[in-house]
């Protein structure tokens, strides 16, 4: 707490915290059609730091360390900027929290999803869909996505944290998630974790929408994998809503193979199919990019991000073609390939075995956000945003999605909004009552509909007058 309280998570200097709304959170809310008995209490603690920035994102402690959730965005280039924003908002954290300790002393941070002990936490994705797509067709066909996307999604990690793996039996994998999931399908995010998360809060207009919660996941500081992340899973995700994947890759235990992909750096073996066939993590995703393309070339790209798809498409296929002839190739644009070069041409230099900790150290030093410290900086990763655009991100909101409207608000009337969360804004202008103003249209409150109203509006309460609030 006292960490996101030293600097960085304000809107800004001028301003107090303003602080997030919990009145619309609902973790239990199954997509199965079933919630709990009873309230559930907030995820986080509700009386640690918790605020919303002036770029539409979110800054707060959640389970003893501090977490960003980028605004919304409208394609994938966008989800990298903001993360990379975010990266930059941590690292200014980090430097103000170290005025506040004594010499000599500093607290790090790492973007990473093991602690190699057996504790994981997520890095999760989130994304809009139509509520008319039925859940069980997300599920069968996300299902295989989810699971052979790791080939080009995985942030590495030395060894295995499976209970009941011997750590010689694997020696590097994929992924840092891959060891912790358990079911196909489920609620829970930290355990029993599912490959397809079943929350339903939609922090929108939940008779249009549902919310697909992904947390399968890795914290990537590779730019080009999180961009390959979040655009192809838009891209599939367009393909379930339109109901245009033919068939579909059923898997005889998807648990067992998502762990199968991430422990395989050949990327070769055969992944058993509940037909008794097998299928190679590449080739399931050879066809899902084949599919893709098809899609885009008859529905266009409106629902999946732009222009921005055709670049996805392009950088999909190229990264396929490179995992198929020599995964080294790619240790310029994703992490697991970029960390294993670098911690095997360690080992082989000084004769380790895999084992040794000093490559576990290396593990974890990969993702040190300290940028002199960090080896994920220092190891050549292709950029796809720069750090002028990273630092504008910090303070400007994405202009193409309701996050405008939020970051505006707090940045043009902090003394005047007392709360905020997704899909609403709670303002104070001086009347008997506070004042809620609905976002649940998550394309709406953009540059386009409502910029010129912070141009010509000199208070809050001016502004609700205009909207008609």
């Amino acid at each position: 707490n006292a960490f996101l309280a030293s600097e960085g998570y304000k809107p800004d200097a001028r301003s107090d915290v303003i602080a997030w709304d919990f009145i619309d959170e609902t973790p239990g809310a199954d997509a199965r059609g079933f919630s709990p008995l009873g309230a559930l209490p907030p995820e986080v603690e509700t009386h640690l730091v918790n605020a919303v920035l002036r770029n539409g994102a979110r800054y707060y402690v959640d389970h003893a360390h501090p977490e960003m959730s980028t605004p919304e965005v409208a394609d994938p280039r966008s989800a990298v900027l903001y993360d990379r924003a975010g990266e930059l908002i941590i690292q200014r954290s980090m430097a103000a929290a170290a005025a506040l300790l004594p010499a000599g002393q500093e607290l790090v941070l790492y973007k990473n999803n093991s602690d190699g002990k057996g504790n994981s936490y997520g890095t999760h994705e989130n994304y809009l869909v139509s509520r008319d797509t039925p859940f069980g067709r997300i599920v069968r066909h996300c299902t295989a996505h989810f699971i052979t996307r790791q080939i080009f999604t995985g942030a590495g990690k030395v060894g295995a944290e499976l209970p009941g793996q011997r750590t010689d039996e694997v020696h590097y994998q994929l992924t840092q998630r891959a060891d912790f999931f358990e079911e196909e399908v489920g609620l829970e995010t930290t355990l029993k974790r599912p490959i397809i998360n079943t929350r339903d809060e939609p922090h929108a207009d939940a008779r249009k929408y549902r919310r697909l919660h992904v947390i399968v996941g890795d914290a990537n500081p590779s730019q080009v994998a999180t961009f390959l992340k979040v655009g192809t899973t838009a891209l599939v995700l367009a393909m379930v809503e339109d109901d245009l994947i033919p068939h579909e890759f059923e898997f005889a235990s998807p648990v067992a193979s998502m762990r199968h992909v991430s422990h395989d750096l050949t990327l070769r073996e055969g992944l058993p199919l509940a037909d008794g066939s097998t299928i190679t993590a590449l080739e399931v995703q050879w066809e899902l990019l084949d599919l893709a393309k098809e899609y885009v070339d008859r529905h266009g790209t409106d629902a999946t991000g732009g222009e921005a798809t055709h670049e996805v498409l392009r950088r999909w296929e190229q990264v396929l073609a490179g995992l198929q002839r020599n995964p080294m190739e790619l240790a310029d644009q994703l992490d697991w390939v970029a960390k294993f070069r670098l911690l095997d041409g360690y080992r082989e230099r000084h004769g380790l075995a895999w084992s040794d900790a000093k490559l576990r150290a290396m593990d974890i030093q990969y993702t040190d956000m300290r940028p002199d410290k960090g080896l994920a900086w220092r190891v050549g990763l292709e950029q796809l945003v720069t750090d002028a655009e990273a630092i504008a991100a910090i303070s400007e909101p994405p202009a193409d999605t309701r996050a405008y409207f939020r970051g505006r608000c707090i940045d043009t009337f902090p003394d005047q909004v007392v709360a905020a969360n997704w899909d609403s804004l709670v303002f104070d202008v001086g009347s008997d009552a506070l004042r809620r103003v609905p976002m649940m249209e998550p394309m709406r409150g953009t540059r386009a509909h409502v910029g010129t109203l912070f141009d010509e509006c000199e208070s809050a309460a001016e502004l609700l007058r205009r909207l008609g609030t």
